[in-house]
């Protein structure tokens, strides 16, 4: 997958595949099992050691690191998902939740060890100071980026807002480098993308589920069945490729917009009585026009249970390759002034009852997009069930989940969005949509939470 991050206010949206459920303070359950003996005995090994690395190791070591990494190495022993966040870490991932971040205003990926910006978005700092789409990007303040991660170049571009900034690009038909002065500033993300396709179809790309994402789709909505009009407009595309996830209210929210009624996601813990389940509310945003989901390999977590859902209640064609599979819920419990604790605490199911983890979701069309020559053999097939560790799903298929997760920058190139469009059109033979739920006398299936 080529990684995009988006540079904003406090620095990058890095997309993490994890489906972050936030909740204000820690709870612990007071007559959960009591470690035995032998557990004690195992941590007094742990004091052992520890302070034999302290008075021993050929250099001193700091305290603080060797716990935190002693802490990191026993929550990632668990799963991939699960992790431990410093101070800093969980202050930066509730910064990216809110979907706000202090930055430039630019999508970059590395491209032969330096910076290249994919795109400048639209009225931000970057944009504005004259940054092009293709700059390559060797020195952050004169500080060199050959040797950098990309994740480094990223945090040496953070930075108050209202401080100024020097990047230096080397741009195609430029005689010499470039020195560009910016004024980092608040920016907000866009969560929510939107267009009309020809003049009967619209398009709407969800690129992550933060705190925005609701309000976005409902606006995109709105303008595009009154720009096109509703005995016009042949249906929607709802494209969630490339989307890690995000917020778990948000997912619920985004399947809501295009569902009347039924569950919509139940997510299933260590014990029976933390069975938890969330339904749709009446009303269909979209006025029951077909909707058909883009998904592929880069697709996970919230977006595959916006998929699952909108496939199980019928309400939406989906269209792409098979999804990432991501499928585990990570509480995050605030541990005070030290930071964070993300735990796997429950697996997300389907309204049908079947587990997205290690599975994904399964399209009802399959249809693949052709990588470029340029990336062959540099872009593989990702899934949940190739990561060491992961957590093994109730219904995982022997297959195993994921896909290459690759989408063209042009729409012209574009053979799953063409596909889509063609299929609401009726250009294709098959383009039978399964019936509208929302507009049948069917019971509605039972409710809960």
């Amino acid at each position: 997958m080529i990684r995009r991050i988006t540079l904003l206010i406090m620095g990058a949206l890095i997309g993490a595949s994890s489906v972050l459920l936030v909740i204000n303070g820690a709870t612990y359950n007071s007559t959960a099992n009591a470690a035995g003996t032998d557990t004690y005995r195992q941590l007094s090994i742990f004091g052992d050691i520890f302070e034999r690395v302290r008075s021993q190791y050929v250099s001193e070591p700091q305290d603080e690191e060797l716990i935190e990494s002693a802490i990191s190495g026993m929550l990632t022993s668990l799963d991939p998902h699960s992790s431990y966040l410093n101070a800093k870490a969980f202050d930066n991932m509730r910064v990216q939740t809110r979907g706000e971040f202090g930055g430039l205003g630019i999508e970059v990926t590395m491209e032969n060890e330096l910076v290249k910006v994919v795109t400048p978005i639209d009225d931000t700092p970057a944009a504005k100071a004259g940054v092009l789409s293709g700059d390559l990007i060797t020195k952050i303040d004169g500080v060199n980026v050959r040797g950098l991660s990309l994740q480094d170049a990223v945090e040496k571009m953070r930075g108050p807002v209202n401080t100024p900034i020097v990047i230096t690009v080397s741009r195609k038909g430029a005689d010499k480098l470039i020195d560009i002065t910016i004024i980092r500033a608040v920016i907000k993300v866009r969560a929510v993308y939107s267009r009309v396709e020809g003049d009967d179809i619209g398009y709407v790309r969800i690129s992550s589920f933060s705190e925005q994402t609701f309000d976005g789709l409902d606006k995109a909505i709105r303008k595009i069945r009154k720009e096109v009009g509703d005995d016009k407009l042949k249906g929607f595309v709802l494209d969630l490729r490339l989307n890690p996830g995000g917020l778990l209210d948000q997912a619920i929210s985004v399947s809501d917009t295009f569902l009347d009624r039924g569950e919509i996601v139940s997510t299933r813990g260590r014990n029976p009585d933390e069975t938890r389940r969330y339904a749709a509310r009446p009303g269909d945003a979209t006025g029951g026009k077909p909707v058909i989901v883009l998904v592929n390999g880069g697709s996970a977590s919230a977006s595959e249970i916006v998929a699952g859902a909108l496939q199980d209640h019928k309400r939406a064609t989906i269209l792409g390759t098979r999804s990432f599979g991501k499928g585990s819920v990570q509480t995050i419990i605030p541990l005070g002034s030290n930071g964070a604790l993300r735990l796997t605490t429950a697996l997300y199911y389907t309204p049908s009852g079947v587990s997205i983890q290690g599975k994904g979701i399964v399209p009802d069309i399959k249809v693949i997009q052709p990588l470029p020559d340029e990336l062959i053999g540099r872009v593989e097939a990702r899934g949940e069930s190739q990561l060491p560790g992961h957590i093994t799903g109730a219904e995982e298929d022997e297959d195993g989940s994921g896909s290459i997760a690759y989408v063209p920058p042009d729409p012209k190139d574009d053979l799953q969005l063409g596909y889509a469009m063609d299929l609401l059109r009726g250009a294709k033979e098959h383009a039978a949509f399964p019936p509208n739920p929302n507009e049948t006398d069917s019971p509605e299936p039972k409710k809960e939470g």
